[in-house]
């Protein structure tokens, strides 16, 4: 135990000095993660490095769905909820049946059911790959919802199909009228225990006597409860865990503290980043031990059926991406659509997207070693090895030259036709227009007796005339202009403060809990100025 743990703490730092790379030269972490992880697998130090598979789902799963269904804008998600639901359902079911005819018939002793077992574990992109890559570059946000959404609902569906299809691999019986009975069984009972948990969750929140500590340990307890809740009934786990996420991000600012929000955002972005981190470097340790499971005389036939099933692959994403776009043309004039007229370039880039990732590679690990009977699982490292051949060539092939594509594409951005900087600062305008509007018809008498609120008044007050200024001004080259040097002076400003309190702590009769007090409300005032101008 102890040399594991001095093992995994070895990991952990090559991880964050590999995100360190991957930001200072422009790549996405995942991409250099799994390229890292590939020599990595082959040092004695770092070998002996597993998961039990049983506990592959339960352990990464639950908290990545979940941080990522939180942080889903829903207004966003609902927009787009057709595309979405299209690429989530549809065609995962499609791209598991190619994959599993395919895989049957190129490969000696894949049967049907295992054929749709790989189908099931390397159907659903990655949206964790495909955001760490977009992030950097300039794409609409469109493209961005899609993709993302996508994700959410494309792993609870591919891992609807795994489950079936390892039933069949472990029982060698498979009847269609009761499996589609009972995916669509499993999908519905997956989302109703998934709210029906979190209803549970948000009243703990909300009437219960809650502290921040507290609120962030039961955002940890809920995904896990609704995961395991679901998966006790023979449910969908990830959907319950999607949708259970959903409804209490939806709700957040009603059941949580300001300050419970704050820390809780920081602690789950860590948490979900080190997760992230030990999936895609687990890819580049274990894919050594695959090899060396297929024997000397299995290699070069598996890298074969996996270049075949990853070009089948790719080329059915763009022919799902392509037919969804003429479906929705076709579709648009019967009933309303958000974009009736995709053109070719978005559902082009969609389907370079595709990516695999952790939920690919969580399906895989989590194949038992052996089925009930005490038999070795068939062909077993065998769909290993083409599902981390598939992780490394998607997202290394697609990852690096995706930003190549979104540059050569150069897709205008449709839905803003107000700039963000207008956007912000209407935003800003509205909100001290209110504030005045409040201050000036329920609190005159208080404002004329209390300096601070004449203090505040004044300040909403300079807040509009700015904003009309702005407003007037044609350069908005110009309005940056002003935002930066405001941005640059209150950084020198905050960094002057710091000093000082850092100077006045050295005194005997300074308390430090007010000076650390103090740099907290800085701290927040440099985290409200990132956000007040979108950096």
């Amino acid at each position: 135990m102890h040399y594991l743990i001095v093992q995994l703490t070895c990991l952990l730092v090559i991880i964050l000095l590999v995100v360190m790379i991957a930001e200072k030269i422009k790549i996405a972490y995942p991409i250099l993660l799994l390229l890292v992880g590939l020599p990595l697998g082959f040092v004695p130090a770092l070998r002996g490095i597993e998961i039990n598979p049983e506990l592959i789902f339960v352990i990464f799963l639950p908290p990545l769905l979940y941080e990522a269904a939180w942080n889903t804008s829903w207004k966003d998600f609902w927009k787009w909820r057709r595309v979405i639901s299209s690429f989530a359902f549809p065609i995962v079911i499609l791209t598991s049946c190619v994959i599993a005819f395919v895989s049957q018939a190129i490969i000696p002793g894949f049967t049907w059911a295992t054929g749709f077992l790989l189908g099931g574990i390397i159907s659903p992109p990655d949206a964790v790959s495909a955001t760490a890559i977009l992030k950097n570059i300039k794409v609409p946000k469109r493209l961005v919802t899609i993709v993302e959404g996508e994700s959410l609902l494309n792993d609870a569906s591919s891992l609807v199909v795994f489950r079936f299809a390892l039933s069949a691999v472990a029982t060698g019986s498979f009847v269609f009228s009761h499996a589609a009975v009972n995916f669509v069984l499993v999908i519905i009972m997956g989302i109703a225990i998934g709210i029906a948990v979190a209803l549970v969750f948000y009243t703990i929140h909300r009437w219960l006597p809650t502290t921040t500590n507290i609120d962030i340990v039961l955002t940890f307890i809920t995904p896990y409860a609704m995961y395991m809740v679901a998966e006790e009934f023979h449910f969908s786990g990830v959907l319950a865990v999607v949708s259970g996420g959903l409804f209490l991000s939806i709700r957040r600012h009603k059941f949580l503290t300001y300050r419970s929000r704050l820390q809780g955002v920081n602690v789950w972005e860590a948490v979900a980043f080190v997760l992230n981190g030990f999936v895609f470097m687990l890819i580049g340790l274990e894919f050594p031990v695959i090899i060396k499971g297929l024997g000397p005389d299995g290699l070069k036939p598996a890298i074969t059926y996996s270049l075949i099933i990853t070009g089948v692959l790719i080329v059915t994403r763009f022919a799902s991406t392509y037919g969804a776009t003429v479906f929705t043309v076709f579709i648009s004039r019967y009933i309303r659509v958000a974009d009736s007229r995709p053109g070719w370039k978005g559902p082009t880039l969609l389907g370079w997207a595709g990516m695999r990732g952790v939920v690919s590679l969580a399906a895989a690990l989590s194949i038992p070693l052996a089925l009930s009977s005490g038999q070795a699982f068939p062909n077993r490292n065998l769909i290993l090895f083409i599902t981390f051949s598939v992780i490394i060539v998607t997202l290394v092939l697609q990852g690096l030259t995706l930003p190549l594509l979104v540059k050569w594409l150069n897709i205008p951005d449709r839905d803003n036709d107000i700039p963000l900087s207008k956007q912000r600062q209407l935003i800003r305008k509205k909100l001290s227009h209110l504030s005045l509007s409040i201050l000036n018809d329920k609190y005159t008498k208080e404002m004329d007796g209390n300096g601070m609120l004449k203090s505040l008044s004044i300040r909403f007050n300079a807040d509009v005339e700015l904003l009309k200024d702005w407003e007037k001004e044609d350069n908005p080259d110009l309005t940056e202009a002003f935002y930066k040097e405001y941005r640059t002076i209150m950084a020198d400003l905050m960094y002057q403060q710091r000093t000082l309190l850092q100077t006045l702590n050295k005194k005997e009769n300074i308390s430090e809990d007010l000076i650390r007090q103090q740099l907290e409300l800085i701290d927040l005032e440099e985290e409200k100025l990132r956000q007040s101008f979108g950096l």
